[in-house]
């Protein structure tokens, strides 16, 4: 609600020049903490006045600066200091006062470099959309060149292959098919491997005689091998890699099946770990072999570069345009993949994608981009499936927000990935929060799809979805184009 008894102009000025002042001078603690005080780069700089602004409530400003026919800066994420700049300058023009105001060019260069972020890490755009759709390819493009040609033609402007499932011949044949579709439609796409990581999943699972399911309240003895000894627990599963258990503690919250099953930790014995579970379907969830294990409020040790993925590097530097890096949550993480390309000589231009899955990442995120900063080109993937897991459904729209203007702020392209059109994609139809997911998906620069059936088709929609999503919304502002629904 706005207030009663608004500022005057003058002191609207007064507030601004003081919030503008601090702002500058708390965008030093950020730069200084990530080693770059004297001479960052304007990406790195407007990150920082961005981060300075957002420890201020602006609720109050706001709504005073809209009244008076002014910008409120809440779409300021690229440009922080201009928008104050451009606010300051006419409410000092009006009182016979002076403030130079940004010119047309410096309002608008945070967007322009975001743009030039976005074509040096996904390349040129499509004629009808700027944001890029990313497809990872089934095992089946190996064997089916025409596959690839479709995507092409279809719109797929990334080919996103996984590096958890098949193996470099695979791959290689998929990228031999990729080059042949872009030479036959003369358009470019460029392809990103995706680094398994390491993976925390179920192991053997066994079950008491007669209980095929957990319900709410059972007791789940998490081991390091099956079977362990008697126990208590109604069901036993086993946990690899089992040196996580070592690191658990009472109250600690474990999520089974890739979200599906949540428990807490209840008690530490010499052969695991027992959790009781409060969060599951009422109709009791089956415990499977292989599905993820989620830790979200422990500190494990896990390294994020495993054995298989410094193999797969030795075939990624020579064929990526793009490499995604899972489970990164700081920058000790990052310099280990960097020396790991350093080894291989990886060209420079070999673009890095940080996948965003974890707590602590998100937390870190600012960090993550300075450590990059420079070093070669970045984008930011929300990794929404692991995430959701993490952080809770809860959060997950408010976290997913945050992580674009953060980003924007750093002019940092966004991948927004994990189930965008899903059930079209598997079943041939889409739902109607599908839908809508995919239009939100507009403001990131780079729209993930998932491998199913009906992929055709969802690539096909998602191309046209987003080319009439561009005339309405660029990030967050509103595009007034005319509107013909109602003539």
């Amino acid at each position: 609600m706005a207030s009663s008894s608004p500022s005057s102009p003058k002191r609207l000025l007064e507030q601004l020049l003081e919030l503008r002042q601090q702002v500058v001078e708390g965008s030093q603690k950020y730069l200084t903490a990530w080693g770059s005080p004297c001479n960052p780069s304007p990406a790195l700089e407007n990150l920082a006045r961005y981060l300075a602004l957002r420890q201020h409530d602006l609720h109050d400003l706001q709504l005073e600066l809209a009244a008076l026919g002014l910008s409120s800066l809440g779409r300021c994420e690229s440009r922080v200091l201009e928008s104050l700049d451009a606010v300051i300058a006419i409410l000092a023009a009006a009182q016979g006062l002076s403030h130079k105001g940004p010119s047309y060019e410096a309002f608008y260069a945070g967007d322009m470099a975001l743009e030039q972020h976005t074509e040096a890490l996904f390349g040129p755009p499509s004629p009808q959309r700027r944001a890029r759709i990313m497809v990872t390819l089934p095992g089946e493009a190996a064997e089916q060149p025409e596959l690839l040609l479709q995507l092409l033609q279809r719109g797929m402007n990334v080919a996103r292959i996984n590096c958890a499932h098949d193996d470099p011949s695979v791959w290689e044949k998929m990228v031999a098919h990729l080059r042949r579709a872009e030479a036959q439609t003369q358009r470019r796409c460029k392809i990103l491997f995706d680094l398994a990581g390491p993976k925390i999943r179920t192991g053997p699972v066994a079950m008491p005689p007669g209980k095929a399911k957990v319900y709410g309240g059972d007791r789940i003895l998490l081991t390091a091998a099956i079977p362990p000894v008697d126990s208590d627990p109604s069901c036993q599963v086993a946990c690899t890699p089992p040196e996580i258990l070592a690191h658990l503690q009472v109250g600690a919250t474990v999520w089974l099946d890739d979200g599906k099953i949540g428990a807490r930790v209840v008690g530490i014995e010499p052969v695991g770990v027992v959790l009781e579970v409060d969060k599951v379907a009422p109709q009791g969830k089956k415990l499977r072999e292989g599905k993820g294990l989620n830790f979200p409020d422990s500190q494990l040790p896990i390294q994020p570069l495993t054995e298989k993925d410094r193999q797969d590097l030795d075939f990624v530097v020579q064929h990526a345009d793009l490499v995604g890096y899972s489970f990164v949550q700081q920058p000790a993480d990052l310099q280990l993949l960097f020396s790991e390309l350093e080894r291989r000589q990886a060209r420079p231009d070999l673009g890095l994608i940080l996948k965003i899955e974890t707590q602590r990442a998100v937390q870190n995120l600012p960090t993550l981009i300075a450590a990059v900063d420079g070093c070669r080109p970045l984008g930011v993937m929300i990794a929404r499936g692991d995430l959701a897991v993490e952080i809770g459904w809860l959060r997950l729209g408010e976290i997913q927000e945050e992580l674009l203007w953060i980003c924007e702020a750093a002019h940092v392209p966004v991948v927004w990935a994990t189930q965008v059109l899903d059930q079209l994609t598997k079943e041939g139809l889409p739902s109607r929060p599908e839908l809508s997911d995919a239009v939100m998906s507009a403001r990131a620069e780079c729209v993930m799809l998932n491998k199913g059936p009906y992929l055709l088709e969802a690539v096909a929609l998602l191309d046209e979805l987003l080319a009439r999503m561009q005339a309405h919304q660029h990030k967050k502002s509103q595009r007034l184009r005319a509107l013909y629904s109602w003539r």
